[in-house]
This record gives C-alpha cells, structure tokens and sequence, in this order.
C-alpha cells in the first residue's frame, strides 16, 4: 500500500516554495522521494530553502524564475532539458493577497494578482504537460486553490477571481490531457497560518470568526496540506482527475 504514496525516482516542481505552504510542499514530496525543485523569484531565499532541505538529507535544486514571466518559464524548462531533469509533478503554489474594494481596485493590482495566481499556472503547465505528452508517461498537475475557488469574500475579488479560475483551469486540464495520462487536480486550502495570513491572525475579530465558523475551531498549518499534495502527486490517485480537494477543516461543510 505505501508504495501507492512513494515518489521515488519522481522530480517535482513547486512554484513559489521558497517559504510558507510552497515550502512545506516541497519538503513533504522530497519526504515521500520526490527530488524538488525549489523555486522563487530571489535566487538568495530559494537557496537557503534548499539548504534547509538537503541539510535534512533531503534532494532538492533550486532554481529562481518569475512564473509569470512565459520566457523564464520557458527557459528554465529548457535548462532542465538541457541537463536531462524531466519534471513529473508540478506544483503551482505561487500566489500573492491584495486586499481592496473593487471600486477602489487599480487595473494594475488586478492583473498583477491574476498573473501571479492563476496565469502562471497555465503557463507553467503549458511547458511540463508538452514534455510529459512527448516522452508518454504521463504526470501529475497539481494546482493550489482557495476556499474563494468556491465562495466570495468582500475586498479580495481579484484572488476570488484568479482561484476561481484556477478550479475551472484544472477541469480544462483534465479534459485536454488525461488521456496522455496526466492527472491535474487541485488543492483548496482553508485558513492556514501562513506569513500571508499573518494580519489576520493578529485581527482578533477575524481571529475569532475563524475559530467560530470552523467545525475544526482552529486554524489550519501549511503542514497539513502535504498529505493532499503527496496522494495528488502519486500513483494512488492515477484515476482522479479535475477535482479539487478541499483541506480546510471541514469550513465548506457547514456554510
């Protein structure tokens, strides 16, 4: 049965793991054998996130890009051609928050939240599905949603929008290419304590209404995401496709 979870001999890329979720995705994969790469936008940080892996005997690289930016992307696929790196999972986790009315929302902050969550998963995944359709083995897709990929909340409409988006990219994903056997899925994660989070957290109110309006009455950690990331990533979920699995306390349950 552990053999369904192992991802040996399996390299996965998670976007924008130089911290928070992306991180402990990461060194969840590398635990369950997966080599990671480690990527962010500073070459410094996404360094000391790999020496903080392979300081735990773990395999990990790094290499930093801008997955918004469809030439870094497409270069840094290129490099890993050139060095014989085939990538089998990818991870993209690389988001930002930026919270304002809509009336008040500047096109350019829009759009930059919508690059960062949703474009870049499309463009990332352009670039490993093309090379996992060539070499015939398939692979796995697995996307970070949100709780706002099902449900609105006042002044964060363009993360609504772009999480949104991602539920219904990963169903495109699975209609184009499951049958060259790749699996795209999603994850939705609830409240999590992230750095991200940080403000809401210390809010007490908003503090408050999480621990109310969650069965679990607490907060989630970014380490319970890895379970969700490792069953998406490998063998055990090879018929589960275009779905998002919701790891949030069970919040969505009693809404």
């Amino acid at each position: 049965m552990t053999q369904l979870f192992d991802l040996s001999g399996r390299t996965a890329l998670v976007t924008g793991s130089a911290r928070g979720i992306g991180f402990a995705l990461a060194e969840g994969l590398a635990n369950a054998g997966a080599r990671v790469i480690v990527n962010g936008t500073r070459a410094d940080t996404v360094n000391e996130a790999v020496s903080r892996l392979t300081n735990k005997g773990l395999n990990a690289q790094g290499h930093a890009f801008d997955v918004t930016n469809e030439q870094a992307v497409h270069d840094a696929f290129a490099d890993w051609d050139r060095q014989g790196v085939q990538v089998d999972i990818v991870v993209n986790n690389a988001g930002i928050q930026f919270r304002k009315p809509l009336v008040e929302l500047e096109l350019s902050d829009w759009q930059r939240v919508i690059d960062t969550n949703l474009t870049s998963a499309f463009i990332v995944s352009k670039q490993a599905a093309r090379r996992m359709i060539e070499r015939g083995a398939g692979g796995k897709i697995v996307n970070i949603g949100s709780l706002t990929s099902e449900g609105a909340r006042a002044t964060v409409g363009a993360y609504t929008a772009a999480k949104g988006g991602i539920k219904m990219l990963t169903r495109a994903m699975s209609a184009e290419w499951a049958a060259s056997n790749i699996q795209a899925n999603a994850i939705g994660p609830g409240y999590i304590l992230t750095d991200m989070n940080k403000p809401l957290v210390e809010n007490p109110a908003f503090d408050a209404w999480v621990k109310s309006s969650n069965p679990s009455q607490r907060w989630g950690t970014p380490e319970e995401l890895v379970g969700a990331a490792v069953f998406l990533s490998s063998a055990a979920s090879s018929y589960v496709n275009g779905q998002i699995i919701y790891v949030d306390g069970g919040w969505l349950a009693v809404l």
